[in-house]
């Protein structure tokens, strides 16, 4: 009898490997297919959201072969069978969504696996633009999930959750007396081994304590005096100018940081100011903020109170009659190219002006 199942060849020759396809997009609405970009390792910030650090140099010299990764996306992946119960499986006590990637490969790697993404196979999902269920009314069913993650398998990282999630310290995870035997009985490596030898990146990504900002707060313009204004919108959506809020006159979201990603984003917000363009008034949007620069990147001139993006070699402009802002080219003279942050850590500025 003919037998078609197919044995991954990284799990052929090591059974406590993990494989893990490629995932592209399938458009929710055209069924459209989108590939992935080259791949990229997957990661964690310490809210737990999933992030993606870049391939390691060795990995981009061999483009078609598996790399090592630090954690999973989720949900798809190969493993063999004994293995996975070995591991215990999922965690039963883990609800409906959330942490079960983390708690996976947390194990995996801890407990003496690897995994790897396999650029050779791909997996096309349809992401929903909408839950189609209703919340089930468990409460912060995530919360807890996260919490039962970290106080299992990231012993004293687990701060750094907290530090960022403190009402998590107030959410019950349940019994997880199951899940601290499978750590025992497997002798498991501690989430130092994980950070040091497997995620070792990460902190300089995304570091356990956030350094200070380089400025924030308000951001006039010396022309108009008028302040940016992103209104608690969303990706893909512009912003603009309005009176400022310290003047007693405006209403809306004023206060901005510029943070040691290099980046602008609403205070404590995940979006960024975002420029993907080069031409003349370059519209100027708010993105998902991804740590990666680029588009991004942002300087400021603290002589010539001037935004600098460098991609495009343009600096942040407005119109003060339509209150429109957009780039342009680069002009110290110009007063609607004038910023200024209301705090501003001069030292830092300055050497990240001279940073190529």
């Amino acid at each position: 009898m003919f037998s078609f199942f197919f044995i991954p060849e990284p799990i052929a020759q090591n059974r406590k490997t993990v494989v893990c396809p490629f995932i592209d997009v399938i458009d929710y609405e055209t069924f459209s297919y989108r590939a992935q970009d080259e791949g990229a390792r997957g990661a964690f910030d310490w809210e737990l959201f999933y992030k993606r650090l870049p391939l390691l140099p060795n990995d981009l010299l061999h483009p078609a072969e598996p790399f090592k990764s630090p954690v999973m996306a989720g949900g798809l992946f190969a493993i063999d069978r004994d293995w996975f119960w070995d591991l215990g499986g999922y965690d039963p006590g883990l609800d409906i969504w959330g942490g079960e990637q983390y708690e996976l490969s947390f194990k995996i790697w801890q407990c003496g696996g690897e995994m790897v993404d396999a650029p050779c196979s791909r997996v096309g999902h349809v992401y929903r633009k909408f839950a189609p269920f209703p919340n089930p009314g468990v409460g912060d069913f995530v919360g807890r999930n996260y919490r039962r993650v970290a106080e299992v398998w990231m012993d004293e990282y687990k701060e750094y959750i907290y530090l960022r999630r403190p009402h998590y310290r107030d959410i019950n995870p349940g019994d997880i007396s199951a899940q601290l035997d499978i750590r025992k009985r497997l002798n498991c490596k501690p989430f130092s081994w994980f950070m040091k030898e497997v995620a070792f990146d990460i902190p300089k990504f995304y570091p356990p304590v956030e350094p200070p900002n380089v400025a924030d707060g308000e951001i006039r313009n010396k022309a108009s005096n008028l302040c940016l204004d992103t209104r608690f919108r969303g990706p893909n959506e512009r912003f603009q100018l309005e009176s400022c809020i310290k003047d007693g006159q405006g209403q809306g979201e004023q206060k901005f940081e510029m943070t040691w990603h290099k980046d602008i984003r609403p205070w404590k917000r995940s979006v960024c100011f975002d420029v993907s363009q080069t031409i003349m008034k370059a519209p100027v949007i708010l993105y998902t903020c991804h740590g990666m620069q680029g588009n991004q990147r942002w300087k400021y001139n603290i002589e010539t109170r001037q935004l600098y993006h460098p991609i495009s070699q343009q600096c942040l402009d407005c119109d003060t009659g339509s209150q429109e802002v957009f780039m342009n080219p680069c002009n110290k003279n110009l007063k609607t190219q004038q910023w200024h942050f209301e705090h501003t850590n001069a030292t830092a500025l300055q050497i990240e002006w001279k940073a190529a």
